[in-house]
């Protein structure tokens, strides 16, 4: 994994606001901003969770606040991002990353966290663009990272909202770079990370029946912050993590619909032997417990290396298996 040091590009005193920075992804990217010097605005709807993440940022040197966000409330991020000027006049660098996800049957997801899945991950998305863009161009420059996931490229099985709100991010970003082609200083960057070993799969809707833990070829949390940082240092429009979300979207791009179809009968089979309680997780109120980076993996954690080997051979195979399948 590319690392770049700060000294690269000093970010001492540079205004970061992040979403959805209570736990996981989010946490772990406020973390990795603090290190590396930068004045934080931690957003979140949870207030106890965003608490203990502006404490944990503080603990690094930071200066930090937390404003209890509902991303997919326009005026509450308007007020988020009236907060995010007040120390220094200015926002250098925006992370989106507060999202939600809903699994199962599509019809059998109540329609109301289907609206909110969109309101949170597209709107969430959209809201926090249309203030923080006119911002950018009146300081002449700045940066929008999105994490977006492998889910813009290729759609989660037995997650139809979901991966529509992943394709309309993707479509949105890609659409508003070009409109910002002749602004050489204001950057939008979009990050297209694998499933992640973070408290995301926990806190998640799910009307499947399943309560999947987190696979062992997951990537670490906090190795797509330190991407994101990354993209904050040496702006990209678009930029895979690691092998497996390249992978992935490779495959996906060779072999789409046998690729989709082998997802959602192996989901089809899982939910066939599996009868857990729906719940609505995270979608319709803030995160609960735990507020961690890290959540419950079904095995032990492989090494890096050990994961890179998982990942190639699991892109190798699943060619060779499309292949096979095609001659047949």
């Amino acid at each position: 994994m590319e690392i770049i040091k700060p000294i690269a590009f000093p970010l001492a005193n540079k205004t970061v606001v992040i979403t959805g920075a209570s736990s996981g992804v989010g946490l772990a990217t406020a973390e990795v901003f603090a290190k590396a010097g930068c004045n934080l605005v931690l957003a979140s709807r949870g207030k106890e969770a965003l608490g203990k993440a502006v404490e944990c940022c503080q603990g690094f040197g930071a200066m930090t606040s937390g404003i209890p966000t509902d991303m997919s409330d326009y005026e509450q991020v308007q007020h988020l991002v009236n907060q995010a000027l007040m120390p220094t006049g200015k926002i250098d660098f925006w992370v989106n990353n507060a999202g939600v996800m809903a699994s199962g049957k599509f019809e059998e997801i109540p329609i109301k966290v289907s609206h909110q899945v969109v309101k949170t991950n597209l709107f969430g998305y959209m809201n926090a663009a249309h203030l923080v863009i006119p911002i950018f161009k009146q300081q002449g420059y700045g940066v929008l990272i999105n994490n977006v996931s492998i889910g813009g490229f290729m759609p989660a099985p037995y997650s139809a909202v979901y991966s529509a709100t992943k394709f309309g991010i993707k479509g949105m970003m890609e659409c508003l770079q070009g409109e910002l082609s002749d602004e050489p200083n204001i950057h939008i960057c979009n990050l297209y990370p694998q499933i992640q070993r973070s408290t995301g799969n926990m806190h998640s809707a799910k009307y499947s029946g399943l309560d999947f833990k987190i696979p062992p070829f997951a990537a670490d949390p906090r190795d797509t912050a330190q991407q994101l940082l990354n993209l904050a240092l040496r702006p990209q429009k678009d930029k895979f993590p690691d092998f497996t979300s390249w992978g992935l979207k490779t495959m996906h791009s060779l072999f789409p619909k046998v690729l989709v179809n082998m997802a959602s009968a192996g989901m089809r089979l899982l939910m066939e032997m599996k009868d857990g309680e729906p719940t609505s997780g995270n979608v319709l109120e803030p995160s609960k417990a735990p507020h961690e980076i890290y959540g419950e993996s079904l095995f032990p954690v492989p090494s890096g290396k050990t994961k890179l080997a998982l990942g190639v051979g699991l892109v190798l195979g699943m060619g060779l298996l499309l292949l096979s399948g095609k001659r047949d």
